[in-house]
């Protein structure tokens, strides 16, 4: 278990805070990721995709989508009281 390293942006400002969570917490990259493992056979990559997507999966279950850079708690599904 490591602690959600695209959150060290918000030690910055909101805005860039925002930038790195959503980049971390969007489909794109694992998938990509995905993607080069399953056409390479080797099964780190593919393992790291589905981990990452598991995470991303986990937090959309518990309310937490993606982030506007007004605030940490506003976000595409819901306001986090």
């Amino acid at each position: 278990m490591l602690p959600d390293i695209t959150m060290v942006g918000y030690l910055i400002n909101t805005k860039v805070g925002a930038l790195f969570y959503n980049m971390g917490h969007s489909f794109v990259l694992p998938a990509m990721i995905m993607a080069i493992g399953l056409l390479t056979t080797t099964s780190i990559p593919l393992m790291a995709a589905l981990i990452w997507l598991a995470h991303i999966f986990l937090d959309r279950a518990l309310g937490y989508g993606l982030k506007y850079d007004d605030a940490f708690k506003k976000t595409h599904l819901q306001q986090i009281a």
